[in-house]
């Protein structure tokens, strides 16, 4: 029972809490327990980089507060499909994304807030050798590129982080920062993040990861196996890496468990010990079982229930005695539950039970055993050969390329494959994709135990370096490697299983908004240079372009299904039947109002210049009003 307070409520701590809720990484310790920090906070909630000195137990680096304010900085960047790269583009629920993965968790705050219930991260170690993506706006990309590293052909500023750079931690601190502290954003209340890392930079991620998701939401590290010949190195040769495990909220997060194999499942002993484990205690109980071949059987239930005479409480060894020799006349070896000093104990089981569960039952080291639960809490050291990232992540990746070595330092299928069986059965998240291993471990998953997981995936093009396998293949960067790679995957397992299953993803790709300066700062240009603009839409753009950007401006996720209808001549999308209907024809009739209006859409979209008249947007108003009152309804 609980121990009353007896006292009021402490307002100041409730008010922390409420704080702490919202923006962890402000809450610290003082000498009187819980406090804020207010310089962070006030970082928290401005545009411009807060200037502050005082002292306090927190983990801090040069670039700390820009790397704050470039997560808070808003973007006008947005995703455009690209639906020659996809797989049944229009009915998947999966989603791979080319871009700078923080622009990426930007564009998705609004769409998936709270809505990822597993994130699974494999970053850049920071070896030395690791790309570092530069998040400095301030500067033109011109200057940045000369001040800062390489701009690709996509305009994406890299830079290699090496160890004799005077910021090595920092600036991968910086990176990492940013990401996470959206990516928290992101998680459902009962969801959980798994980030791989080595020894470069492990205590400084759990100290960064304590921080941003609350020391208290540290759930533990899984120690993996991943390199069991080593690395080389002098004096200590690492054979491992880690995967910090984080919830949301631990209140709200279910038990994790992990699915065994039937090769690894534990098999525990039938006969029943301790307390109420003798015949006399249990008489029900008492039975004898019947082995053959290595197979365990029961007896018929007439033969069991002549055993215990429940009106005279006794037992009838004689039939018992009687029993045993036709098994045994039979060929069967009859085991009843005695134990090696000859006390007659009981099985863990009712016969009724029994008789259905038997047949996966064991007969071993001469004792009937019973299989343990399907599912295990996850230890913490992963030593099995499959979590080798050699033999199961670069050689399983390259066998589905003939051979051929397209991507580096892959992870293993199975342990990503187990790390996300940890989550549950829903969205996951992977935005430093790489040769996305993680679709690949949904995908397998999902045909083994007929889940209906999704994976949303993020990787920047990074090129892929010239005369190399992988542009053997013609691929140019990472993202055509990974995109191949779940073609691929997803052709071989439908071959090996023939599940029911998704086996599409749609692709997008970050750009520049579909929309033109115009469109966000109309007050910076004169009438008669507004004139000059007949539209407020880049020329470039499509009406798929513009779809993609209303859906994820509106709060709506990229999965959804998407179906286009000609009505009236005009182009018209249907996004999850009626939870958007959108038209982006230059020119519609103000009779297509009524046909919209059947569907009874819960949002409608259009183009402002797609009607000649402005009478016309006010009569659009009166007949949804009329027609379809509840209809959102909203004008680019």
């Amino acid at each position: 029972m609980d121990k009353l307070d007896m006292k009021s409520s402490d307002i100041v701590d409730e008010n922390i809490e409420k704080i702490g809720n919202i923006f962890p990484n402000v809450i610290v310790e003082s000498e009187k327990g819980k406090a804020i920090d207010f310089e962070l906070l006030k970082q928290e909630l401005s545009k411009e980089i807060v200037e502050g000195n005082k002292e306090k137990y927190q983990l801090t680096w040069p670039g700390k507060k820009e790397a704050i304010l470039v997560a808070n900085t808003p973007t006008t960047n947005t995703l455009r499909p690209v639906k020659e790269k996809s797989v049944d583009f229009d009915n998947t629920e999966n989603i791979y994304i080319e871009g700078d993965n923080l622009d990426a968790l930007k564009i998705l705050q609004e769409s998936y807030l709270s809505k990822i219930k597993c994130i699974y991260i494999d970053p850049p170690y920071n070896t030395g050798n690791n790309l570092i993506y530069k998040n400095d706006f301030s500067k033109s990309k011109k200057i940045e590129s000369v001040e800062s590293g390489t701009v690709d052909e996509n305009g994406y500023v890299l830079t290699t982080n090496s160890k004799s750079n005077g910021r090595f931690h920092s600036d991968w601190l910086s990176m990492i920062y940013s990401r996470l502290k959206l990516a928290r954003n992101l998680l459902s209340k009962d969801g959980i993040i798994i980030m791989a890392i080595d020894d470069n930079e492990y205590s400084n991620l759990k100290k960064l990861a304590d921080e941003i998701l609350g020391e208290s939401s540290y759930i533990g590290t899984i120690v993996t196996r991943c390199n069991p010949q080593g690395r080389g190195k002098k004096n200590i040769d690492p054979c491992h890496e880690y995967h910090l495990v984080y919830s949301k909220s631990s209140s709200d997060m279910k038990d994790l468990k992990i699915s065994v194999s039937s090769s690894k499942i534990n098999y525990k002993n039938f006969m029943r010990s301790g307390t109420n484990s003798r015949k006399y205690e249990r008489p029900k109980r008492f039975y004898p079982m019947l082995v053959k071949n290595n197979k365990v059987y029961c007896i018929e239930l007439e033969e069991y229930k002549k055993i215990y005479n429940e009106v005279t409480q006794t037992f009838d060894d004689s039939y018992m005695k009687k029993l045993t020799e036709k098994y045994e006349n039979l060929g069967y070896k009859v085991i009843w539950p005695v134990s090696q000093s000859g006390v007659e104990k009981v099985w863990q089981r009712v016969f009724e039970r029994a008789s259905i569960e038997c047949k996966d039952y064991v007969f071993s080291g001469n004792q009937i055993k019973t299989p343990g639960s399907d599912e295990r809490t996850a230890m913490s050291l992963w030593i099995d050969d499959v979590n080798s990232n050699v033999a199961y992540g670069t050689n399983k990746l390259n066998a589905l390329f003939d051979n051929k070595k397209v991507f580096d330092y892959s992870k293993s299928i199975y342990t990503v494959r187990d790390m996300i069986s940890l989550g549950e059965n829903s969205i996951v998240l992977d935005f430093f994709s790489g040769s996305a291993t993680t679709a690949h471990a949904v995908m397998s998953l999902n045909a083994e135990d007929n889940g209906n997981r999704k994976f949303i995936l993020v990787q920047l093009p990074e090129s892929c370096e010239e005369n190399s396998d992988a542009t053997s293949f013609g691929f140019k960067t990472i993202c055509d490697v990974g995109e191949e790679r779940i073609r691929r995957a997803a052709k071989k397992i439908k071959e090996e299983t023939n599940a029911d299953i998704d086996y599409g993803f749609r692709v997008y790709k970050i750009d520049s908004s579909n929309m033109k300066d115009v469109y966000y700062k109309p007050n910076d240009l004169s009438q008669e240079q507004l004139e000059l603009f007949e539209s407020n839409i880049k020329e470039d753009r499509t009406s798929e372009d513009l779809l993609t950007q209303v859906i994820l401006d509106l709060g709506l996720t990229l999965d959804l299904k998407i179906e286009e209808k000609e009505i009236m001549n005009n182009k018209v999308y249907f996004v999850d039947d009626n939870a958007l209907i959108a038209c982006f024809d230059s020119s519609i009739d103000i009779n297509i109002v009524d046909e919209i209006c059947k569907y009874k859409p819960l949002k409608v979209v259009f183009k402002d210049s797609s009607f000649s008249y402005d009478n016309d947007k006010i009569n659009l108003e009166e007949k949804f009003k009329k027609m379809s009152p509840e209809t959102e309804i909203s004008i680019l």
